[in-house]
C-alpha cells in the first residue's frame, strides 16, 4: 500500500519538529513515517529553510522542463536525418 506523500514544506516542519528537541522516535510515531524515511529527508532537506525549499521545487520543476524540451529537439534532429537519409 502506498503511503502519504508528504509536501516540502511539511517535510522541513517535520525535521524541525526533531531539532526542536523531540526524540527522533517520537517525532516518526506523531507523523507515522518509518525512521529510514526521517533520515532520508534529514539528508535531502537538512538545513534548508521554507525559501530553500521552494526555490528547490522550482528549478526541480524547471529541470523537468528543460529536460522534455531537449528530448523533443533530439527526436525532431532524429526524424529530419532519418527523413534525409531516405532521400538520397
Amino acid at each position: 500500500m502506498k503511503g502519504k506523500r508528504h509536501k516540502t514544506e511539511e517535510i522541513i516542519r517535520i525535521l524541525r519538529m526533531a531539532d526542536g528537541g523531540k526524540t527522533v522516535d517520537d517525532v516518526c510515531r506523531e507523523v507515522n513515517i518509518c525512521e529510514q524515511t526521517f533520515y532520508r529527508w534529514r539528508r535531502k532537506y537538512g538545513r534548508m529553510e521554507m525559501a530553500d525549499a521552494k526555490r528547490y521545487k522550482e528549478l526541480e520543476n524547471e529541470n523537468s522542463e528543460l529536460k522534455k524540451m531537449l528530448a523533443d529537439e533530439m527526436l525532431k534532429a532524429r526524424v529530419l536525418e532519418e527523413a534525409l537519409k531516405k532521400k538520397y
